[in-house]
């Protein structure tokens, strides 16, 4: 019985990230009109986006290989199972055992494996000028990733989420190195989920965009189990950063139904939240320049090492 409820736990989890994708896109999305003194679409449009999608025949070029066709449900499982992996309400579930951060970077990354492969699949050459600059992007994103991930396991003592997260429950002061693996993991999830100003989702100019130059031959379901996938992803970094950093309300082993339901209004604060420090970042800054990007990803990369030597040297006074 108790594993049975420990599954039903785990489910939910999967099935609320899989909900709150495309409203927490919508809710950015709003915040952002909002800002610019526009009206703005509702909150729920990504639904009907991804619905309308649903409905069209994905129509595939001709010279497209199996792997272009495969390739939109590999990206969409690999994130989905990332997301899912994250504690968001409540920490030690059945599957928690599998929640390591290396693992979800892992996984995280062959997704993107599969997308660059696919731009490049058919040929065309806005593909491979995505594909290009995707990689160019991941080389240096996924350092400053490793670096982060070794600050925070040292002062953790260990990679595994939930531990992760109940050791910042139980407080462990104020320490720079904490801020400087914040700062760092914030640039990191700007450049990963191609928004401003590593990148700009909502245009399509052919010399700036990246993400958006992989998927153009997509249409149909495909295009919209991507879409998903980049919902998914922006809803995971910033959880993410809400289990590490701000851990308040998630609810322990056993804990019940009322520490359940606390949790899961505390982690739909902390989702708002991060929807709109994110909606007011990308309004008040512009896109930089490509050529920059490794700059800014190089800081991320710089702020992870400085925190781990920190320390160390702290350790060793």
């Amino acid at each position: 019985m108790a594993l049975i409820e420990a599954l039903l736990i785990q489910g939910s989890q999967m099935l609320l990230v899989l909900a709150l994708a495309p409203l927490l896109t919508g809710v950015v999305r709003k915040m952002k009109a909002r800002l610019m003194r526009r009206q703005g679409a509702s909150i729920f449009q990504p639904y009907r986006d991804l619905a309308r999608l649903m409905r069209k025949e994905a129509v595939v070029a001709e010279g497209a290989s199996w792997l272009f066709r495969a390739a939109p449900y590999l990206i969409f499982a690999t994130t989905w199972v990332a997301a899912a992996l994250v504690p968001t309400f409540a920490t030690g579930l059945v599957f928690s055992w599998s929640a390591d951060l290396i693992a979800i970077a892992s996984i995280l990354a062959a997704g993107r494996f599969f997308l660059t492969l696919a731009g490049m699949d058919i040929g065309t050459s806005f593909g491979g000028l995505g594909s290009s600059r995707e990689v160019m992007i991941s080389s240096l994103a996924e350092p400053a990733m490793i670096m982060i991930v070794f600050a925070l396991a040292l002062v953790a003592g260990s990679t595994q989420l939930s531990t992760m997260a109940g050791v910042m429950l139980e407080g462990v002061g104020l320490r720079i190195t904490l801020a400087l693996a914040l700062i760092a993991l914030m640039i990191v999830a700007l450049a990963e989920n191609a928004r401003i100003p590593v990148d700009n989702p909502t245009t399509h100019l052919e010399l700036t965009m990246v993400h958006e130059a992989m998927v153009l031959e997509y249409s149909g379901r495909h295009l919209a189990l991507i879409e998903l996938s980049a919902q998914l992803k922006l809803l995971l970094y910033i959880s993410l950063i809400a289990c590490l950093f701000l851990p308040w309300g998630l609810a322990p082993v056993g804990a019940g139904l009322v520490a359940a339901l606390v949790g899961v209004g505390s982690y739909l604060a902390k989702l708002a939240l991060g929807a709109g420090l994110l909606a007011t970042f990308e309004t008040a800054i512009a896109k930089m320049r490509v050529f920059r990007v490794p700059d800014f990803l190089g800081a991320a990369l710089m702020l992870g090492l400085l925190g781990t030597l920190l320390l160390f040297v702290s350790r060793g006074m």
